[in-house]
């Protein structure tokens, strides 16, 4: 007998854990390998609790994982926030660029252009 056998102990997980442990792996909380760890449980149990508990994950079928997709998603979903950013940037200058324009319209013409045309009046006075 090894010595490593000695000690090693005699655990069950009730049924309504290794659901819970199974829809954590479905929904992508944690990976196979972080429960092995977390839960001192060997990578045959976790497929045999897949197999058996998960509603989309049965035997037979393969689960194609990327190694940096979770980075590679957020990298990406920055990207996405700089581009909104940077367009929300543009559009907030061109809004007081027109803005500028009705005042120095309003100005040349000697009229409030933003009371004509049923804008809320300007706060400037015209001259």
């Amino acid at each position: 007998m090894k010595s490593s056998e000695k000690f090693r102990r005699s655990r069950s997980f009730s049924e309504e854990l290794r659901r819970q442990i199974v829809g954590q792996i479905e929904r992508k909380e944690f990976s196979i390998s972080q429960i092995c760890r977390e839960y001192e449980v060997s990578r045959t149990a976790i497929y045999s609790w897949l197999y058996r508990y998960s509603t989309t994950l049965k035997k037979g079928t393969r689960m194609v994982m990327e190694k940096d997709s979770q980075e590679k998603s957020t990298q990406e979903l920055k990207k996405r926030i700089k581009e909104l950013e940077a367009a929300l940037g543009r559009k907030s200058l061109e809004a007081d660029l027109f803005r500028v324009i009705v005042d120095l319209a309003s100005e040349e013409y000697k009229t409030d252009l933003k009371k004509t045309f049923g804008d809320q009046a300007s706060n400037s006075p015209v001259k």
